[in-house]
């Protein structure tokens, strides 16, 4: 069921871009909730681009290509809006601010 008006980060630690998340998923953790309060759902560390691609990251992939027409992830923090029925709707440059974002989710909502 569809909760109106809400919306649920979700997100998937890489280390294929710049070696940033090295450590363990507890250790990941530990550290966004530290230094960032992360206090949405943080999934184990997956691989996004490559032959080991999570499948998860495969399908957004190919689903919404970048600003650029590309298919890869150019880099972490790249952002995907996924509508209440599942189908990825946008896809955000990983420089977009969540506050950038907030502007353009009343139109899913």
């Amino acid at each position: 069921m569809h909760e109106s008006g809400k919306v649920t980060v979700l997100g998937f630690p890489c280390n294929q871009f710049g070696a940033q998340e090295p450590g363990s998923n507890q250790e990941i953790l530990e550290f966004a909730t530290r230094k960032y309060q992360v206090n949405f759902p943080l999934f184990s560390k997956i691989e996004v681009n490559g032959d080991n691609a999570a499948e998860l990251y495969q399908w957004l992939s190919r689903e919404l290509a970048d600003d650029d027409g590309q298919q890869p992830i150019a880099w972490n923090f790249t952002k995907f809006l996924i509508n209440h029925q599942g189908k990825p709707v946008k896809r955000f440059h990983p420089k977009v601010t969540p506050e950038q974002i907030e502007a353009e989710l009343t139109d899913w909502l």
